[in-house]
């Protein structure tokens, strides 16, 4: 199974990511969670702790790595370079496992303007599509709001798109954007689960606003996962309430 949650920043995609990898982990799965998030905070989210992070190298700023797969050099910008690099090992090689789930950090590439055509970003995609395509694990991508890392051929190989809202006109605009988006890359399914929700009220915002087919279910505002952040600890570990509304997700995803 390959999932990919997206969203607008701050609506609770990690959280989601987190304890969905949890669940799965914990029923024997062999579990990959890839952060290609550029705001990077999944490690922290599957317990992680932030000296476990620092030892973690992102994949984009793998320069040596990059170079040599690609064979780019430092102004290969606008040159020629490999658009097809071998990245099969790459997840054997530097992913980290905490709790029975492995982490891949992606990072992200910095640019000028819109649009990367640089060695980094086709390593980036290319190891997007990789997993998408040929890995054997059950990958979980925390992605940002947006589905650039994902080729049309590629996306279309996801068996779920998920956009996680929050109730506000602008993540619900996120997730009709993504949604168009989507339909343009040949994605037939994007599902949609309302997170922060705190009253009857907040629930009905969201299911007035998103196409009733689409809505996996809700999850609760929880003071335990903001305390969870603070202490810089895992969401699944101890937020049951959560935990519970994300189990019930889950089983409409199947096995």
């Amino acid at each position: 199974m390959k999932i990919a949650v997206t969203g607008k920043g701050g609506v609770g995609k990690t959280t989601l990511v987190s304890v969905l990898a949890g669940l799965y982990a914990r029923e024997g799965k062999m579990v990959l969670a890839v952060d290609v998030d550029p705001d990077s905070n999944l490690g922290l989210a599957l317990g992680f702790t932030e000296a476990e992070l620092a030892e973690i190298t992102p994949i984009s700023e793998m320069t040596d790595l990059i170079a040599e797969r690609t064979g780019s050099t430092k102004d290969s910008f606008g040159k020629f370079f490999k658009i097809n690099p071998q990245v099969f090992d790459i997840p054997d090689r530097f992913a980290r496992e905490k709790n029975g789930v492995r982490l891949l950090v992606m990072g992200t590439v910095e640019t000028g303007g819109g649009g990367c055509v640089c060695p980094e970003h086709v390593m980036l995609k290319r190891i997007v599509s990789h997993l998408v395509v040929g890995d054997d694990s059950l990958v979980i991508m925390d992605m940002e709001a947006g589905l650039e890392h994902l080729g049309r051929g590629t996306a279309g190989m996801v068996d779920f798109f998920i956009v996680v809202t929050e109730p506000g006109a602008r993540s619900i605009q996120t997730y009709h954007r993504i949604k168009k988006l989507a339909g343009d890359l040949g994605v037939k399914k994007v599902y949609v689960v309302g997170n922060k929700v705190r009253s009857e009220a907040d629930r009905l915002f969201i299911k007035e606003r998103v196409e009733e087919d689409d809505l996996l279910g809700f999850i609760s505002y929880s003071d335990e996962v903001i305390d969870a952040d603070k202490r810089e600890g895992s969401p699944f570990e101890t937020g049951e309430a959560v935990t519970r509304e994300i189990e019930l997700i889950k089983a409409k995803l199947g096995k």
